[in-house]
């Protein structure tokens, strides 16, 4: 696929930026194969660099149709014209940012709104920007190169034995959103690791996320086991987690889903660990929202943000419609709970 493709119009003249709490801005505006560039005129500035995959959502109206201009006798098509037309696109980004542009001719502003939708939803990751570009210098090289993973675990393996470093993840096999060096159980070979993770949805077996120096107390991370509608075992799995706690200590699961939800997910082929298997461990559920109902929280949010004559009372009716700060708050309480877990 070429981007050259999906651009129906690269440049148009006198367009109009209209940003909130900036003064609007009159100038060329250029679309390239992943950004939205507006330079201003007569000064020249550059004073948009927009990526176009931050644009989230592209409202387009158009306005003055003026006057319907017949092909001439002989001419061709591109002779049909709507004089004194004129568009406009309201661009919602990502990041709440609201742009407003105002594009004279119809056909022009239906070109730059096409071209927009269709740069901003392309579905090969090796067509986006990061991938894409490639400057003459660029050396690719390791990541992580500002704190090594490895410096971390020294620092870990300083304040206690009970821990290492496994490779077993190396080629992404164990599970492919994992890195390649995890810290596991000293107690637990990468045999036990490998097949706990084959009972972990997406391959998420139970890793090192932080350590409590004070108490020695360790928070993990990992996704819901797969024991489906038969309760499935995996003595691996139970064996990998039974390491973490000495004999009498108690453990906290921290579930994000209602007890509810939880329950339903058995019938799909995962769940929870029972409470038979893994006796050592109390689960705690904390319901918190994710996918859809989050998006049209945010949505909203946006929405209330970006309306500009709104009173105090209806700006704060909005905001509470929308139920983002419930969001926030159900996160925030989740996060201390796991923290005074850690702690006490």
């Amino acid at each position: 696929m070429e981007f050259s493709e999906l651009i129906k119009t690269a440049t148009v003249e006198n367009v109009l930026l209209s940003r909130p709490g900036l003064p609007a801005v009159r100038g060329t505006l250029c679309i390239t194969s992943h950004h939205l560039l507006l330079s201003s005129c007569p000064r020249g500035d550059l004073e948009l660099w927009l990526l176009i995959r931050s644009v989230d959502a592209v409202e387009k109206r158009v306005q003055n149709l003026g006057w319907y201009q017949p092909p001439r006798t002989g001419g061709s098509l591109r002779d049909t014209r709507i004089s004194g037309s004129s568009g406009t696109i309201t661009l919602r980004c990502k990041d709440l940012k609201v742009l407003q542009l105002e594009i004279p001719g119809m056909e022009e502003c239906l070109n730059i709104a096409s071209s927009i939708e269709a740069l901003s939803s392309v579905d090969s990751v090796m067509m986006m920007y990061p991938f894409f570009y490639r400057p003459p210098s660029l050396q690719l090289q390791q990541g992580w190169h500002r704190f090594p993973f490895e410096r971390f675990f020294q620092q870990l393996s300083s304040q206690t034995s009970q821990w290492r470093l496994s490779t077993v993840n190396r080629d992404f096999s164990a599970c492919p959103s994992y890195p390649p060096a995890v810290i596991v159980p000293a107690a637990v070979g990468d045999d036990t690791v490998a097949k706990a993770a084959r009972f972990r949805q997406g391959g998420r077996f139970p890793v090192l996320s932080y350590f409590h120096p004070k108490n020695g107390t360790a928070l993990l991370r990992s996704s819901q086991p797969l024991t489906g509608p038969n309760r499935r075992r995996c003595r691996e799995d139970e064996k990998l987690l039974g390491t973490i706690l000495d004999e009498g200590e108690r453990g906290f699961i921290i579930d994000t889903r209602s007890a509810q939800a939880a329950k339903q997910a058995r019938m799909s082929g995962g769940g929870t660990e029972p409470k038979s298997c893994y006796p050592q461990w109390r689960r705690l559920h904390r319901a918190l929202d994710r996918g859809r109902p989050l998006q049209e929280s945010f949505i909203r949010l946006a929405e209330a943000c970006s309306e500009p004559s709104l009173s105090m009372d209806r700006w704060l009716a909005r905001l509470d419609g929308s139920r983002w700060l419930s969001h926030v708050k159900a996160a925030l309480s989740t996060a201390c709970l796991a923290a005074q877990c850690l702690d006490r």
